[in-house]
């Protein structure tokens, strides 16, 4: 009569698959957090202390002080940025310099734009045409970065309001 080796009883099956499934689950779920990037969901940079995202906020405050506010509205192969508030053409903020505009996707970073709107007629402007099939998180700020307007453009929507992210008191 044969004797059956070790591996041909179902059970042995278990006591050597188990720890290998379990090594190569756990092999994937490191690769899958490794490639995942950061989940922040601030464009800024940010600094960590003990757990806790510290970022600047003296744009916010500048803007703030000034009384910034601005309308972006978006149209076919452009988007405009006009001036509701504040004072825009005055002193730090000059109507004849270009500003930058950081488009981001609220979930992936590969879909962010940085736009340059050049001055125009009534204010800001350039030609392209954001994606309208998902929200923008939008910000608005000088070259020099001395100020800085944030605001949300839902999907669909053609107009956004950018305010101080600082909230008055």
């Amino acid at each position: 009569m044969e004797r059956a080796g070790p591996l041909r009883m179902p059970i042995m099956w278990l006591v050597i698959g188990l720890p290998v499934l379990s090594i190569v689950a756990g092999v994937g779920l490191v690769v899958v957090a490794v490639r995942s990037g950061s989940t922040d969901a601030v464009i800024d940079p940010v600094q960590r202390t003990a757990q806790i995202q510290v970022t600047e906020l003296g744009p916010d405050a500048r803007a703030q002080a000034l009384k910034l506010s601005a309308v972006l509205r978006v149209g076919k192969d452009m988007v405009e940025l006009l001036p509701v508030g504040g004072g825009f053409g005055e002193g730090d903020v000059r109507r004849d310099e270009p500003l930058t505009l950081v488009l981001s996707h609220p979930s992936e970073a590969a879909q962010d734009r940085t736009v340059i709107l050049k001055p125009s007629e009534l204010g800001w402007r350039a030609d392209i045409e954001p994606a309208s099939d998902h929200d923008w998180l939008l910000q608005l700020s000088p070259a020099d970065g001395s100020w800085r307007l944030r605001g949300r453009l839902p999907a669909g929507q053609q107009a956004a309001h950018l305010a101080p992210a600082l909230a008055d008191d």
